[in-house]
C-alpha cells in the first residue's frame, strides 16, 4: 500500500479486533528494520499485544480505512513505563507498517500523540526511549521538537545496549 503525502490518519485506541494487525505491523517493522532477530526475547514482548492492552494503552493509526501504525502509551508507575516521570506521557513500541514507511505516517502518529497529550490533565511532557541505532527515529523526534534528555539515558539490563531518552514539553 502506498500512502501519499500529506498523510491523513485517524488515531484511536485499539480494539481487540485490531490486535492481529498491531502484532503483524509491530513485528514486521522491527524485523525489517533489522533491530532484532526473530528469536530475540524482546520480540515476544512486542508481539504480546493483549498484555500491552491490559497494562497500558495501545493506539492505532488508520489511513484509508486500514491500520497502518501502532503505538503504546503509558504513564509513570504503570507496568509498561520505562522512563515516564510524574506529569509525563511515555510512548513506546511505535511501529509503522513497512509498506507505508517513508510516507509521513510516523510523523503523523507522533503529532497525534502530542495533540492527545495536550488534552490530558496533569501531563506537561512526553518522553520516549530510543536505541542509539534508531537514527531515523531520532531525526523524526528532533524535527518535531523533542530534545535529548541525556541525564536520563540508560542501559538495557543485562545487555550492552544504550537507550537514549527524548522529551517534549507540551
Amino acid at each position: 500500500m502506498s500512502v501519499a503525502l500529506p498523510v491523513t490518519i485517524a488515531f484511536r485506541p485499539a480494539v481487540p479486533t485490531d490486535f492481529p494487525e498491531v502484532r503483524r505491523i509491530t513485528s514486521d517493522a522491527y524485523l525489517r528494520a533489522g533491530h532484532f532477530a526473530g528469536d530475540h526475547p524482546y520480540m515476544s514482548v512486542l508481539e504480546d499485544v493483549e498484555h500491552r492492552a491490559e497494562h497500558a494503552q495501545v493506539w492505532v493509526a488508520e489511513a484509508a480505512g486500514k491500520v497502518v501504525a501502532a503505538v503504546t502509551l503509558t504513564f509513570a508507575g504503570q507496568p509498561y513505563s520505562e522512563i515516564a516521570q510524574d506529569g509525563e506521557l511515555e510512548f513506546r513500541m511505535l511501529a509503522v507498517d513497512p509498506e507505508c514507511q517513508g510516507g509521513g505516517v510516523g510523523r503523523a502518529v507522533v503529532r497525534q500523540i502530542v495533540e492527545h497529550a495536550r488534552q490530558l490533565p496533569g501531563i506537561q511532557a512526553i518522553s520516549i526511549t530510543s536505541a542509539t541505532f534508531m537514527e531515523p527515529a531520532h531525526r523524526l523526534y528532533e524535527s518535531l521538537g523533542f530534545r535529548r534528555a541525556r541525564e536520563r539515558d540508560w542501559y538495557v539490563p543485562g545487555e550492552d545496549v544504550l537507550l537514549w531518552v527524548f522529551r517534549l514539553e507540551v
